[in-house]
């Protein structure tokens, strides 16, 4: 079973490990496609929730300088803007959060590779049109799916957690950066559309994004300490 939690000290040290990374080597090439897949949790975060208020989703793209859009529609309210232009950022806090809960829950890792895996196929199915994306989406389906069958256990279990912990922390760096461009007014990011759609400034949206993603972020990373603790075997009288 995978229920009891796992972090022993090799997987703790994938956790600093990527924590590290993104301060020191943030643009470095290694961490390129962890950014991009970063990417495509913040777009997949607008094209869920355009489904969830009743829109339909054209298509997911990636750009190779780490942008991104997803092509959708939505019948015209406040409310639908709102929700869908938020899941971008939130919605990609909400993933890492989730994948940081789970891979600290996980014996194998194997499960949750093949559902990376299997989300990355299924976005490539249903809405990727163009070149680029394909081959990185693709790409990531076949590389995880790999490692999910013939990877060894902790190599998996690592490469989980990294996954994880950098997801986290790239959905915080991610709305820095925009926060940095917000300040710029070169108008082009969800926080400039909600506020041209509210008239609240969009440094506002940016902020209330980024509390929500460290909330988050802090509480997963409490209940995964709770939870290893009551998962510790009682000392010995």
């Amino acid at each position: 079973m995978e229920t009891r939690n796992h972090f022993e000290g090799k997987l703790m040290f994938a956790l600093l490990a990527a924590a590290v990374a993104g301060v020191f080597f943030w643009n470095t090439w290694p961490l390129y496609p962890l950014k991009l897949l970063v990417v495509l949790m913040h777009e997949s975060g607008h094209a869920a929730a355009t489904l969830l208020v009743g829109g339909s989703v054209d298509a997911i793209r990636i750009s190779p300088d780490q942008g991104g859009v997803t092509l959708s529609r939505i019948q015209p309210s406040l409310l639908r803007e709102i929700v869908v232009s938020s899941a971008g950022y939130v919605g990609s806090a909400v993933s890492a959060c989730v994948l940081l809960y789970v891979a600290a829950r996980s014996r194998e890792g194997r499960w949750p590779l093949v559902a990376l895996a299997a989300w990355c196929a299924l976005v490539t199915l249903l809405y990727v049109r163009d070149g680029f994306t394909l081959m990185f989406v693709g790409g990531c389906a076949l590389a995880l799916g790999l490692l999910a069958r013939f990877g060894p256990s902790l190599l998996r279990r690592s490469v989980l957690v990294f996954l994880a912990a950098f997801s986290a922390c790239y959905a915080l760096y991610d709305i820095r950066d925009d926060l940095l461009h917000v300040a710029s007014w070169s108008g082009g990011t969800d926080a400039d559309a909600l506020a041209r759609a509210t008239f609240v400034p969009a440094i506002v949206w940016g902020v209330a994004w980024g509390a929500i993603s460290v909330v988050l972020v802090a509480l997963t990373l409490r209940r995964i300490v709770i939870s290893a603790r009551r998962a510790a075997p009682a000392p010995a009288m």
